[in-house]
């Protein structure tokens, strides 16, 4: 006898018993089934939330006719990601407007190519520098044409790198000065700054071994600062040159994103 989900068997009405039992297997296929379907319009719906997230648009930096933000977040990619924030600074964007109220929040994506070349030490400070000066000029135009939007400054790998140096005391040690080095910000710069984040910062091991200055945050950023280092990411903790791990690429996934948020909005 052949029976599929919810259809009865040939001849089934000559066995009640048989009919009942068989009435109940069609009756829970049919549930079945229209659970696997309403699973499976929740994981395409998923699906589609999340690459929507992918492609939401960075804003554009600010036009005179434009209303300021409440908040601005001023974010460098992570090496060889395609332009915009990159999806641990759009993890980190999405997190803050959950803690961030009401304010409205503008983004700025830094502007530079975030290059691999590891091997030649020209072209890796270049892309460092090219991001300092972009970064650098957002946040100086920020204070001066938006004084009271509540900027948040911050950068995944590389991109933490180009954020350190841009809230260091002064310009790196080391590098060239012929690249046109965007100098310190100015100290009165710092009180528009609500926090600075960094996602896997290359430690002093890692810049050292490829040739670059170390990082060190001045003294009006640290204490808005937060540093945070997935353990075993071999980019952060201390581990020689080299391409990163797995780790290093699960920072919109591992909470630390969330973590990051809720800093920068208790100080916004």
């Amino acid at each position: 006898m052949h029976w599929t989900c919810g259809n009865r068997p040939v001849g089934g009405e000559r066995f009640p018993s048989r009919q009942r039992k068989l009435d109940r297997v069609g009756t829970e296929c049919s549930v079945y089934l229209m659970a696997t379907r309403t699973l499976a319009r929740f994981l395409c719906t998923a699906m589609l939330a999340f690459a929507a997230l992918l492609v939401v648009p960075v804003e554009p930096p600010l036009a005179s006719a434009q209303p300021c933000p409440d908040v601005e977040v001023a974010f460098a990619r992570g090496t060889d990601q395609p332009d915009g924030v990159g999806i641990t600074g759009l993890s980190f964007v999405e997190s803050l407007r959950l803690f961030a109220g009401a304010r409205s929040i503008g983004v700025y994506a830094v502007n530079y190519p975030a290059g691999s070349n590891f091997d030649d030490r020209q072209a890796f400070v270049r892309t460092f520098v090219d991001g300092m000066r972009d970064m650098h000029s957002r946040i100086q135009f920020m204070a001066t044409n938006c004084p009271g939007t509540r900027m948040v400054v911050g950068g995944y790998s590389q991109g933490a790198a180009v954020a350190g140096f841009v809230t260091a005391d002064g310009n790196p040690a080391g590098l060239p000065t012929e690249l046109g080095l965007p100098g310190p910000l100015s100290p009165d710069v710092a009180s528009h700054v609500a926090a600075v984040v960094f996602f896997g910062k290359p430690s002093e091991r890692f810049m050292r071994d490829a040739g670059s200055p170390p990082i060190v945050i001045g003294p009006l950023y640290g204490p808005k600062a937060i540093d945070l280092c997935a353990p075993g990411d071999n980019i952060c903790d201390g581990a020689p040159l080299g391409r990163p791990n797995a780790v290093h690429a699960l920072y919109p996934v591992n909470g630390m994103t969330i973590a990051a948020a809720q800093f920068a909005a208790a100080r916004l």
